[in-house]
């Protein structure tokens, strides 16, 4: 009965001869729920190649896709948030703020740098999920300002990568004056004739669809992604009525109007570049 045992040598295996797999080399897609290999995820630009489904990345993995080589040059990244209101929840707001820095290695939820796609100038401001839910605080409305005074400066085209839950409730009326604050240098950016692109992904909601992630010359969005105010739960206990399907995906918003394009984010550098190309003419 030796089958009954593994009796060869490397099938049994002590614990401290076990070797794990080092953290970030796979992933599962959400959707499919199938394993992918970090490099293949890199190789098809953080989408599944098995259902299509586009994973959540953050401004890293949105400037190595789109600017040439990866080549840029990042702006204003020193600006770091204040904490004007001595806000306090579970923990206080400064500490939240140093945490969450340590954590993730990013000043706040957005980065701004200029560089070159398909060989024309663009200055990029992206926001990152991963910093308190992506939020809008008042260093995130400054920075889209200072990219904004730039791109008038320079006459480079902007494009405004939205990953948003909103408005940071941490500095209240301060994070709600940024969609006004934005939205003013937004038609300044107009006035100009200078080009603004917003891409839209998953997910756009609160504050941010409110004001500067609607407003592009051209609006484009990722397949997929939840684009909205208030949540879905909020709308239906409000009107008290079942909500179409698909409500806020981006098919659905382009449907209605609100969406230009849904583009594949493999296909999107080459998009962007057409679309600096003809505006440019």
């Amino acid at each position: 009965m030796a089958w009954f045992k593994r009796e060869s040598k490397g099938i049994i295996t002590t614990t401290e001869e076990k070797k794990e797999a080092p953290d970030g080399i796979w992933n599962k897609c959400p959707n499919c729920k199938k394993p992918l290999h970090y490099s293949e995820q890199v190789e098809n630009q953080y989408v599944c190649h098995y259902c299509g489904y586009h994973l959540r990345i953050g401004s890293a993995e949105y400037f190595s896709v789109l600017f040439d080589d990866n080549e840029f040059t990042e702006l204003f990244a020193d600006l770091r948030s204040g904490d004007p209101l001595h806000f306090v929840d579970t923990k206080k707001y400064t500490d939240r703020l140093k945490d969450t820095i340590a954590k993730t290695g990013l000043n706040d939820a957005i980065r701004a740098a200029h560089g070159k796609i398909g060989g024309q100038d663009i200055m990029i401001a992206c926001m990152d999920f991963n910093f308190i839910g992506g939020s809008m605080g008042s260093v995130v409305g400054e920075k889209i300002a200072r990219s904004i005074d730039y791109s008038i400066a320079n006459k480079v085209p902007f494009l405004m990568i939205s990953k948003s839950g909103g408005a940071r409730m941490m500095e209240a009326a301060f994070s709600l004056m940024q969609m006004a604050k934005t939205s003013a240098k937004l038609a300044l950016l107009s006035q100009a004739k200078v080009p603004y692109i917003s891409l839209l992904t998953d997910p756009t909601t609160g504050g941010v669809t409110a004001s500067y992630a609607m407003l592009g010359d051209i609006n484009i969005a990722e397949p997929g992604s939840l684009i909205g105010f208030a949540g879905p739960r909020v709308i239906k206990e409000t009107i008290k009525k079942d909500l179409p399907k698909g409500f806020q995906t981006a098919e659905f918003v382009q449907e209605h109007g609100f969406l230009d394009f849904i583009v594949d984010r493999r296909e999107m550098k080459e998009k962007l570049a057409s679309f600096l190309k003809m505006m440019k003419n």
